[in-house]
């Protein structure tokens, strides 16, 4: 039990002897900086259950805890804030108990999983910055969600069918020649979002030419002769013509082989995948299971629909006429099938854009009316946009920023930076390069996930690689001076392992840093509980600005008493574990020197 549980529960306890009430809740905040304290109760709630002075109140519950509980050492109250002082051997213990815990911050495992579902690329393109957003986010949950305990599968569906396929094939039997990525020196993906490129330019110069020659401008963009051969091909390889099938194998083989480059750079993995390929028909048997039940119902055309009226929602179709499958139909079967995979699974995280809000909530409650209960743990972790100070980014005209393109350019300014700096001197250059990796995609990274998912991020390279400020390279620079005192203080002989007895009195810096370790656990389940990598990143920016203000304020090396000196170096210590540890669940590495 923590200090704070056990303030709650004598504060209770107080309540109930001194006014005769019971306390649902006791409501904590830290103690402002201009009053003395650690710990403050704020009375104000309290006036609901207890009649009377909330000053008065204060005292007496102040009273009451200073007799009962062996941390606080004194208190003072202000208006209606009880501020508490908690004593530093309560500090010290808490401590000692955990300088040496290899994964402080991480909790014991529990049986039930979850599976997160994150980038989820279509193959006719590579991945570009609104996947890296995708990618970090999903990825980092799932480190997260596993520090919290749980048991996590990450996956993906690959799109890797539909008419913007047939597209990028098409334009490849047009103008490819038989080019391929070995002959081209192109990763795979590239060269066929070339054609995706190339097909939209030539089908636009098309329609150009049947409106020039009086067709009118609608009926020319559906019935240009490119259009109409891709949507030919698409029938073709759905009714399993061989040398469709083929080619598409083929190309789609290509794109898969440059994203496993991309999501390696990026430092991202998946545990499963799933192809739309092989999971389009899925549903079906579970919309003729609906209609059974009476879940859905059919309209004078064969249409299938869902009537979500009553839920604020509208009708949802769930197969079309010819019985051909939605999109809708075929998540029901994917979530449905991805649980028989995985029987263990208690929940669903989709990582996917706000432009999908409205088909998660309707994809959740047919799950719920279909009667899964797990369907009332699937979460849509829905994320902005990535802006770019340039505009939008469009994949058909070639405008987005790719994905490669941008960690190159990430590795290359953090290479400027560093240089124009000057502390390389005894580095290798593979050293260099490698260091220069580190802090450019540990810049990007930390970048994206510092915002709240839900909001939109206007993305600024040269800013997000900034040595000041609440920035990725901020954060590994303190590490690195961190790992440089360790190395310093390891030549001294300081052994940093033996317990500081707890009759110490504590710097109020040293009070600090040990009030910010203590925040970590809490946190790590906060970002969990939220699905939020950003409460992590901005967290660890906190301990970083409190560590970089004890190291201005007190000598560490330099300190003459022993354990004052090793006091400070497990301190140091323990503060870049949590940085690291932080970090890695934001997928972001820390350099040991910079």
């Amino acid at each position: 039990m923590n200090v704070q549980e056990i303030i709650a529960d004598q504060v209770k306890a107080a309540v109930r002897e001194g006014f005769g009430a019971q306390l649902p809740s006791v409501e904590f905040q830290p103690t402002r900086k201009d009053f003395e304290g650690d710990i403050t109760v704020v009375v104000f709630p309290m006036l609901r259950h207890i009649k009377g002075n909330p000053v008065q109140i204060g005292e007496a519950i102040g009273t009451h805890l200073q007799d009962k509980v062996a941390a606080v050492a004194r208190y003072n109250v202000v208006k209606g804030f009880l501020n508490l002082v908690v004593t530093d051997a309560y500090y010290l213990d808490f401590f000692n108990g955990i300088k040496d815990l290899e994964h402080y911050g991480s909790f014991p495992k529990g049986k039930e999983a979850v599976m997160v579902e994150y980038s989820s690329p279509n193959t006719n393109k590579p991945l570009h910055l609104g996947h890296i957003r995708n990618n970090l986010l999903g990825h980092s949950v799932a480190s997260i969600l596993e520090a919290a305990g749980k048991k996590v599968y990450k996956t993906q569906i690959i799109n890797d069918r539909g008419i913007h396929i047939c597209k990028s094939m098409l334009a490849w039997l047009r103008f490819g020649n038989g080019e391929t990525p070995e002959s081209t020196g192109l990763k795979g993906d590239k060269l066929v979002g070339n054609y995706y490129v190339a097909f939209d330019k030539a089908y636009k110069e098309e329609v150009a030419q049947m409106v020039a020659q009086g067709t009118d401008p609608k009926t020319a963009e559906k019935e240009a002769p490119l259009l109409l051969e891709a949507q030919q091909m698409l029938q073709k390889w759905e009714a399993g013509d061989p040398d469709t099938v083929a080619l598409w194998k083929t190309m789609n083989g290509w794109v898969y082989d440059g994203f496993d480059i991309t999501y390696k750079n990026l430092g991202v993995d998946f545990d499963t995948l799933y192809y739309e390929s092989e999971t389009y028909l899925l549903g079906k048997e579970f919309v003729r299971e609906g209609l059974e039940k009476g879940v859905f119902h059919t309209k004078e055309d064969g249409s299938v629909w869902c009537d979500l009226t009553d839920e604020g929602l509208d009708e949802k179709i769930v197969l079309r006429s010819d019985g051909t499958a939605v999109y809708m139909t075929q998540d029901i079967g994917t979530a449905i099938q991805r649980v028989k995979d995985h029987p263990d699974i208690g929940g669903m995280v989709y990582t996917v854009g706000n432009e999908q809000d409205y088909h998660f909530k309707v994809l959740f409650l047919i799950l719920k009316k279909l009667g899964f209960a797990w369907a009332d743990r699937l979460f849509h972790l829905s994320y902005g946009m990535v802006d770019l100070p340039s505009g939008k980014m469009k994949s058909r005209e070639g405008t987005v920023v790719d994905a490669d393109d941008l960690m190159e350019s990430m590795t290359r300014t953090a290479a400027e930076i560093s240089e124009e700096l000057g502390k390389l001197e005894e580095y290798s250059e593979k050293e260099k390069q490698d260091l220069y990796k580190i802090i450019g995609l540990g810049a990007l990274k930390y970048y994206i996930l510092k915002v709240d998912p839900k909001k939109r991020i206007l993305f600024n390279p040269e800013e997000s690689v900034d040595f000041q400020g609440n920035t990725g390279p901020f954060i590994q620079y303190t590490y690195a001076r961190i790992q440089s005192i360790l190395r310093k203080a390891n030549k001294q002989g300081m052994d940093r392992h033996p317990e500081v007895g707890n009759q110490m009195a504590l710097h109020p810096k040293e009070k600090e840093l040990i009030k910010q370790l203590q925040l970590f656990p809490e946190t790590v389940q906060l970002a969990a509980e939220n699905y939020s990598p950003a409460l992590i990143a901005n967290y660890t920016y906190d301990l970083v600005k409190e560590f970089n203000s004890f190291y201005q304020q007190v000598s560490i090396l330099g300190e003459a008493e022993a354990d004052k000196k090793l006091l400070r170096i497990q301190l140091a210590h323990s503060v870049g574990q949590v940085i690291a540890r932080a970090f890695g669940l934001l997928g972001i590495q820390v350099p040991e020197r910079m």
